[in-house]
């Protein structure tokens, strides 16, 4: 992919994900992650999609006007985004790869971040960290973590998101909100989620396609291992093959939902062919109520 190409499909995810955010995330990030309870640092006019519990009653009432109370950890606050690129990204049988998908979740998050003044960090990981940026503010530090996001060639297509923890816990030494997006097709990772989830505030958000819980009778077909690049022959005739496909994947997809549960973190699934706004906005209203 060429540089014009590439800014160009920056602009587009730009137009699309910060419409998202400046008009239905940005309160809701706001009233989910803002003012928990700091110390108390000033106070300021009421902006659109401020948590109205802030108010000020005593302030509003001497100048006529609404006005918010702000706490420290509401100037101080820090998102990571944690995205797997591993080579299972690389799949989709409908619309657009998980990897599209993911792009523009993790875009939408960002801009709703910093329309609150907050920092943004990446880790891009496969089955290690292959990309670090730390937290930063500002539109041009996200449209970098867009750009990396769409072009970034990882050196591994395998997954291990044991290891992407532990690179948080060691480079994270504050408390920042983290959404890890991923298709979360690894085990072997709750006692790392668990020491990470004390101290921030982890969310995952599980991006899947339909074919990655249920093949399809198309007779035999030669498949790619995205994640070891080999090709073979499968028989997608045979009941079996399709059941043990399907029970692997349940499996993994169990071990998400009841790791993070476990480990007090939050959690979202949607495939690429649903609309992962409604996801969103559900998770965060839950969230913040």
């Amino acid at each position: 992919m060429d540089t014009k190409e590439i800014l160009k499909k920056v602009r587009k995810i730009e137009i699309k994900t910060r419409r998202l955010s400046d008009h239905i995330f940005g309160g809701e990030y706001h009233s989910t992650f803002k003012g928990r309870g700091m110390t108390f640092s000033e106070v300021r006019q009421y902006q659109f999609g401020d948590d109205v519990r802030t108010i000020d009653w005593n302030v509003t009432a001497r100048y006529n006007e609404p006005y918010v109370k702000v706490f420290e950890e509401e100037r101080e606050l820090t998102m990571m985004l944690m995205v797997d690129v591993s080579g299972s990204e690389l799949f989709g049988t409908t619309e657009q790869f998980k990897k599209d998908t993911v792009t523009e979740i993790a875009a939408t998050l960002a801009f709703s971040a910093i329309q609150n003044n907050d920092k943004v960090g990446l880790i891009l990981f496969s089955d290690e960290v292959e990309l670090f940026i730390p937290p930063k503010k500002g539109k041009s530090h996200v449209l970098r973590i867009i750009r990396d996001l769409i072009e970034f060639t990882p050196k591994s297509r395998k997954t291990n998101i044991a290891e992407a923890f532990k690179f948080l816990s060691n480079v994270m030494k504050k408390k920042a909100i983290v959404f890890m997006l991923s298709d979360f097709m690894d085990d072997d990772y709750e006692r790392t989620l668990k020491i990470v989830g004390n101290k921030h505030d982890i969310t995952g958000i599980r991006v899947y396609d339909k074919h990655d819980e249920e093949i399809p009778n198309l007779g035999m077909v030669p498949m790619l291992d995205a994640e070891t690049n080999q090709v073979q022959l499968i028989n997608t005739s045979s009941k079996t093959v399709r059941r043990n496909y399907k029970a692997n994947a349940l499996r993994l997809s169990d071990y998400y939902q009841s790791t993070f549960k476990r480990s007090g973190a939050g959690t979202i699934s949607t495939r690429v062919d649903e609309s992962y706004v409604k996801k969103l906005l559900g998770y965060f209203k839950h969230k913040g109520s």
